[in-house]
C-alpha cells in the first residue's frame, strides 16, 4: 500500500494549492474526501462479500460432511437391522413347532364349523319337533324358572 506520512500529505497540499489555487481548494478537498470514503466502503462491502462467501463455502463443506456421516450411519443401521431380521428369519425357519395349524386345517375345521352351526339353526319342522321332543316355542329364563319350580302350577301362559 502507499506509505503516506506527514511530509509527503504536506508536499502534496503544498502542490496542490499552487496548481488548483485557493478558491477551487475547498471544493476539491471535499471531493477528494467523498471519493476516498466511497472508495473505503467500496473495499469495505467487497472484503464483506469475500468473508460471506468463505463461510458460505465453509458452511457447503459442514453441510456435505454432515450428509455423508448421516448417510453412512443410516446405511449402518439398515444393514444391522437386515442382518437381524435375516438371522431371525433363519431361526423362525428352522424351528418347525409340532402343533401349527396349516391354512387347509384352518379351512377344514371352519367348513366343519359352519356345517355343524347350520345343521343347529336350521329350521326343522313342527311335527318332527312334536315326534321327537324338539322345543316348540322359545321361552324366557324367569319363564323356565317358574314352570319347573316345585311346588308350582303349570303356567300355560308362557308358551
Amino acid at each position: 500500500m502507499i506509505d503516506l506520512g506527514l511530509s509527503k500529505l504536506a508536499i502534496i497540499g503544498v502542490v496542490a494549492l499552487i496548481v488548483i489555487g485557493p478558491e477551487k481548494l475547498p471544493k476539491v478537498a471535499r471531493m477528494a474526501g467523498s471519493l476516498y470514503g466511497r472508495a473505503q466502503r467500496y473495499l469495505n462491502d467487497v472484503k464483506a462479500e469475500v468473508s460471506r462467501e468463505i463461510e458460505l463455502d465453509e458452511l457447503k463443506n459442514l453441510h456435505k460432511e454432515v450428509q455423508e456421516a448421516a448417510q453412512s450411519i443410516k446405511s449402518s443401521v439398515e444393514n444391522s437391522i437386515a442382518e437381524n431380521l435375516a438371522e431371525v428369519e433363519g431361526s423362525w425357519r428352522d424351528h418347525v413347532p409340532l402343533n401349527v395349524a396349516t391354512v387347509d386345517d384352518v379351512a377344514r375345521k371352519a367348513r366343519e364349523f359352519r356345517r355343524k352351526k347350520l345343521l343347529r339353526s336350521s329350521a326343522l319342522p313342527v311335527w318332527y319337533k312334536q315326534r321327537h321332543g324338539g322345543k316348540m316355542h322359545v321361552i324366557s329364563g324367569a319363564a323356565r324358572v317358574a314352570k319347573f319350580r316345585p311346588g308350582a302350577k303349570s303356567h300355560a301362559s308362557f308358551y
